[in-house]
């Protein structure tokens, strides 16, 4: 007969002690397990965000839908002081995602953040979630995200075509994305999405806040897969930029092809980029093909630019 180990709960307390200086700070260094979790792309935009004389634990932004994103943690019990907390956050930031993490969830919070959920509109969306720590015996502790409360997808999107009247060409990028999506997180592990949008574009984290990797249809009829580095500081951005280019000989000799090298003199972001022709309307073949061109260049984007992109920001 086998021997099993004791699973066992674990305080978070003892995890991390104080709220403030201990989790708030893990929790931004981990964001995107949290992401993964609830099936985003979360990307870090400020830590102790002020919403005039309060201060929001972590503003964050889901990358596949461009949405600002509220995050309040509470090493504790859910109270009513954090929920008004997290209200006027959400409210300062106009975040259409609100996610609330505490050691556990009572119940008539639990039923606040659920008649949000029904009463909202489909892009805005409340999540409850517990954070757990757990141990098997005298073995490392291991941390686990555990949502208790979150959007009913399903509602939210028929009252989304219903109400907006998502166009038949929105509706057919979604349903491209979403196929991108799903093999690029089952197959490859390159992101924790979940749910693509009826937009011609979507984003994926490189692990560098303002510096992400995207797919989209560009005008021209053109694909394009890029490198997109928008800091939110111009100068920032093309110092970036130019460090990049020069390894421009060896990046290329990587991806086998020439690439757009483009500094946006008109905008504030600069990308680096990989071009072919198509469109959404190339058929299902077509896309198809378009699908698993985007895959191959996203991956090999990943390989070529992440330590090249970390060693900028040592």
């Amino acid at each position: 007969m086998e021997d099993f180990g004791k699973l066992k709960q674990v305080d978070p307390r003892s995890i991390w002690p104080n709220e403030a200086t201990d989790f708030t700070p893990w929790l931004a260094k981990n964001i995107n397990a949290l992401g993964e979790k609830l099936g985003m792309e979360l990307e870090l935009k400020q830590e102790e965000a002020e919403v005039g004389d309060f201060s929001l634990d972590l503003l964050a932004k889901d990358l596949g839908t461009g949405h600002l994103v509220v995050i309040e943690n509470q090493l504790s019990h859910t109270d009513h002081d954090h929920l008004g907390k997290l209200l006027t956050y959400a409210g300062g930031f106009n975040a259409q995602v609100v996610i609330w993490i505490a050691k556990s969830l009572r119940e008539e919070h639990r039923q606040a953040l659920e008649w949000l959920n029904q009463v909202t509109g489909p892009d805005v969306h409340f999540f409850g979630v517990v954070i757990e720590v757990i141990q098997i015996d005298s073995s490392n502790p291991a941390y686990n995200f555990k949502p208790i409360v979150f959007p009913n997808e399903w509602q939210k999107l028929k009252r989304a075509t219903s109400n907006t009247g998502v166009s038949s060409r929105g509706k057919a990028y979604q349903q491209f994305f979403q196929k991108l999506i799903d093999t690029l997180r089952e197959k490859h592990h390159f992101t924790g999405a979940r749910k693509a949008q009826p937009q011609s574009w979507y984003c994926f984290s490189s692990g560098i806040s303002s510096i992400v990797y995207s797919a989209s249809f560009a005008h021209g009829g053109r694909i394009r897969t890029e490198i997109y580095i928008d800091t939110g500081d111009k100068n920032e951005n093309e110092n970036i930029f130019d460090n990049l280019k020069k390894e421009r000989e060896k990046i290329e000799e990587e991806f086998k092809e020439s690439l757009s090298w483009e500094k946006l003199d008109n905008k504030r972001a600069s990308r680096v980029a990989l071009y072919r022709q198509g469109s959404i309307d190339s058929g299902h073949e077509g896309l198809e093909e378009i699908k698993e061109w985007i895959i191959e260049s996203l991956l090999i984007f990943k390989k070529v630019f992440r330590k090249r992109v970390q060693k900028l920001f040592e």
